[in-house]
């Protein structure tokens, strides 16, 4: 790759808590014998686009296993949300970054050229506060699974609901969003000073607080998958699926 992979000013945040409500303690559950965390953070480092990476989290236990496998981290508060989570943690750089992009630790078969691409999106509509990227997903009666309401590249709204709803005419394509999330800085650090919205709270959906309070979400459709761990049956999906993974080989 040519120039268009220079990297530009751009810092990845992966947060990560223990005390994860679904799966326990799922950020240490290992994969290949490398704890999940780790391996989302060892795919980001395969970025072309990322500067700098660091996984964020209040957890003493995470940050020890992290800092065994050379990993940066940034240790912050108990957090109400991993968006909460990463703009503590930009605070506490000494560096200020054109853009930070949120890659949920869950996600250990994240594609690191989804997250180049996802960069290069927002540099290229600067417009947009907040960039999350979005892929065409069947699987849309699952709660688990966060879908997007867009017109074009504006995102409406999201829900873990079936939506939009077919009521007049038959939806052909769905979306869900991808768990790399892209920031400007300033909206990044006017989310944590906003009190949790109400269709925050009733979703379980953070952005919703960004929507709620009139910030601009772009999105862009995305080819491929992406893979977040939530359950037992994701954890044991995930560890099939790593087994013929071309990016494992790299790490």
């Amino acid at each position: 790759m040519k120039s268009k992979f220079k990297k530009t000013n751009v810092v990845g945040l992966i947060p990560s808590r223990l005390n994860s409500s679904r799966l326990f303690a799922k950020a240490l559950l290992e994969i290949d014998k490398i704890p999940l965390v780790i391996h989302t953070y060892k795919r980001a480092k395969l970025s072309k686009l990322l500067d700098d990476i660091y996984i964020c989290t209040d957890s003493n236990k995470i940050a020890n296993v992290a800092k065994k496998y050379n990993c940066k981290v940034i240790k912050t508060g108990k957090n109400i949300t991993g968006t909460d989570r990463i703009s503590e943690a930009a605070d506490k750089l000494k560096k200020k970054f054109s853009y930070y992009i949120d890659i949920q630790g869950d996600e250990p078969l994240i594609d690191p050229l989804h997250i180049d691409k996802v960069i290069l999106w927002h540099k290229k509509n600067p417009k947009f506060d907040i960039v999350v990227p979005s892929l065409k997903t069947k699987n849309i009666d699952t709660p688990h699974i966060v879908k997007i309401v867009k017109s074009k590249n504006k995102i409406l709204y999201f829900s873990r609901a079936k939506v939009p709803f077919e009521f007049k005419n038959k939806n052909k394509n769905y979306y869900k969003h991808l768990s790399v999330i892209s920031f400007k800085p300033e909206p990044l650090k006017k989310f944590k000073k906003l009190k949790e919205s109400s269709l925050e709270k009733i979703e379980g959906i953070e952005l919703m607080r960004a929507l709620e309070n009139n910030m601009l979400l772009g999105t862009f459709e995305l080819k491929g998958n992406s893979f977040s761990v939530d359950t037992e049956l994701d954890y044991l999906n995930a560890q099939k699926f790593m087994s013929n993974d071309k990016y494992r080989k790299k790490y």
